[in-house]
């Protein structure tokens, strides 16, 4: 005799194949790292058989992609940022947040999320299949504010009209900033920048002026954010 089960059961349970792969995938990526990761040990994890997984995930890049993907999704600071009103507030936000992610990956001890920004770099340089997966997850992920928050601040009389795909603009913004990285990933970087603690804010501004801000934007909207950020750090001091 068939048994018929609902489609929402089914639903459920190849969504909960899914998640149970991913954590298979997260432990043997913590574990062995991206090149001593293969499909058929997360296979083997996972308690299924290889051809199983590339049901639901096609290669080691894509499971790679949708672990970060998570992650960023998780991320509490990200989280609030993608829940405000798009705004040139809201924009300066966002690139003063992409910002101090790519700087923390060259200056902090993360060895993970350095090894993250050189898979990105190699993939680039072989068959690109990783780094276009993350891009589609942060577009995703983050285009829609990105463009919003833009033609707010071109309402507000804060930035100029975009001429071409308003997109493309939060793309040079992102690229400069891992290439950015990138100098500054060796022990002995590439590029030293100058002053280190001037470039936070010049990297800032050069951005929010190519993606169109005007200074006076730039200069209420980052001044009034640092300024907040020196008052949290100086009653953490003290505290």
């Amino acid at each position: 005799m068939l048994t018929h089960y609902p489609m929402s059961s089914l639903r459920m349970t190849s969504d909960l194949r899914r998640q149970l792969i991913l954590g298979a995938a997260k432990r043997c990526f913590a574990r062995h790292g991206y090149t001593g990761t293969t499909t058929k040990s997360v296979a083997a994890a996972a308690a299924i058989s290889e051809a199983l997984l590339f049901k639901h995930f096609p290669s080691k890049a894509a499971l790679y992609a949708e672990i970060l993907s998570d992650e960023c999704e998780a991320d509490p600071a990200l989280t609030d940022l993608l829940e405000r009103e798009p705004s040139t507030a809201t924009m300066v936000e966002l690139i003063r947040g992409m910002v101090q992610h790519f700087l923390r990956i060259a200056d902090g001890p993360d060895l993970e999320e350095a090894q993250r920004l050189r898979l990105m770099a190699t993939s680039h340089l072989d068959d690109g299949e990783f780094a276009r997966l993350l891009y589609a997850k942060i577009e995703k992920l983050i285009g829609a504010v990105f463009v919003a928050s833009l033609e707010r601040a071109v309402a507000a009389g804060d930035a100029r009209p975009c001429t071409g795909d308003p997109l493309n603009l939060f793309w040079f913004a992102h690229h400069s900033l891992m290439t950015a990285a990138l100098t500054r990933l060796p022990a002995t970087p590439c590029l030293a920048y100058g002053k280190a603690n001037d470039l936070e804010r010049q990297l800032c501004e050069f951005l929010l002026r190519g993606i169109g801000l005007n200074d006076a934007a730039i200069a209420s909207h980052l001044g009034r954010d640092q300024a907040a950020d020196a008052g949290k750090t100086a009653i953490a001091e003290s505290a």
